[in-house]
């Protein structure tokens, strides 16, 4: 599975009440939770992302609750991959459940810049800036995980799983 899109850089400890703030998890209105993606550090965050473009980030990406609005809201505002050094554990495993593949590369986090633009093989794991030609490495994601993504989340897969869905 081949991505490509627009880098969104962040740094370093970006929790889940800075990618949704808590007000806001009454809802789960795809388009408010866009609305409100990033707000308090990018504002208008949502109205820069096209669809399928790349957030990339420093470490410990996606910590405190566990609230499934966060990968949400990041995808409803079009952002179609994550890559960051590292991720919250209960992150990494509810944005797979929402259908938003994350990436972990800690050269990739240092070596792009906002506004670059990447490829991305979640299959491999090889992550090409396209401005500057430079490779950069992650773990593949594993094939159950991408059909998680493939299929648009844990409880779409598992429909298509129980044929319900095609």
């Amino acid at each position: 599975m081949k991505l490509k899109g627009m880098v969104h850089k962040f740094g370093d400890d970006l929790d889940t009440d800075v990618i949704i703030p808590a007000r806001y998890l009454n809802t789960t209105e795809r388009k408010i939770l866009a609305e409100h993606c990033m707000e308090g550090v990018a504002p208008g965050f949502h109205r820069k992302v096209k669809k399928g473009d790349i957030m990339v980030a420093g470490k410990n990406f996606g910590s405190g609750s566990s609230r499934e609005h966060a990968p949400i809201a990041l995808k409803a505002a079009g952002i179609g991959l994550v890559i960051a050094r590292n991720f919250a554990r209960i992150f990494y495993r509810n944005a797979f459940n929402t259908g938003l593949p994350l990436l972990e590369s800690e050269e990739a986090a240092k070596g792009t810049r906002a506004g670059d633009r990447l490829e991305v093989e979640l299959e491999t794991g090889v992550i090409t800036n396209l401005r500057t030609g430079r490779k950069f490495f992650a773990a593949p994601v594993p094939e159950f995980m991408l059909e998680l993504v493939k299929d648009g989340g844990l409880v779409r897969h598992l429909q298509r799983k129980a044929g319900r869905r095609k």
